[in-house]
């Protein structure tokens, strides 16, 4: 069964994304901190917080064995707020790098092996913060992780056939916008369906389609 599996599903990218490759027939698993299936029907749900390794490889393993080895895989989970470099503390920084590079990198471990395995599928993540801003600075650091995460799986099972991509999204999301949810999640599928001589491993999206 081919499947997309999203997580850190929320009401804005995560419920358009989910809604792209619903539309085009795969089926969906949303994980999220709630548990929720965001108003979607026919969509499989998993509760977990992504910076508990055991919550997250809890509901990756059950969505795999829902859909077998997933087809796309979205890591949109970010702890997103306003921080300081006066204000910077261990603990803040540690709960935010759990979320924000972590836990896509424990959710990476669980599903790229298999993929590369099978020679097929797709695991991207959704970027942010294209120039670090020092009033975020949690988040400025946590995307810079990502993005670094992403190149280690490209150039790791890239050759197998896993096309490791980030969106990195370079303003506030809202409908109706120049940061349209639906309008960013045009991008997640068209880096699914790249043929491989195309892949592209990061696409900016600045206010326009692409």
């Amino acid at each position: 069964m081919p499947g997309a599996v999203i997580v850190g599903s929320g009401p804005g990218i995560g419920r358009a994304v989910a809604q792209r490759f619903a539309r085009e027939g795969l089926a969906v698993g949303l994980v999220s901190r709630s548990g929720g299936s965001l108003g979607l029907d026919g969509v499989l749900t998993y509760r977990a917080d992504c910076g508990d390794e055991g919550e997250l490889r809890a509901a990756l393993d059950a969505a795999t064995g829902a859909f077998g080895t997933p087809d796309v895989v979205v890591y949109n989970a970010a702890v997103v707020r306003p921080d300081s470099l006066a204000e910077a503390n261990a603990r803040a920084q540690l709960d935010a790098w759990a979320v924000n590079v972590v836990g896509a990198l424990i959710t990476a471990a669980q599903v790229v092996p298999a993929m590369a395995r099978r020679g097929s599928g797709t695991f991207v993540v959704t970027g942010g913060m294209p120039e670090p801003k020092p009033s975020y600075v949690s988040l400025s650091l946590g995307k810079a992780g990502v993005r670094t995460l992403v190149a280690m799986l490209d150039e790791e099972y890239g050759p197998s056939g896993v096309h490791a991509a980030s969106v990195t999204v370079a303003g506030a999301v809202a409908p109706g916008t120049a940061f349209d949810p639906d309008d960013i999640a045009e991008h997640y599928w068209r880096l699914h369906t790249q043929p491989r001589e195309a892949w592209e491993r990061e696409v900016l999206h600045a206010g326009t389609t692409g």
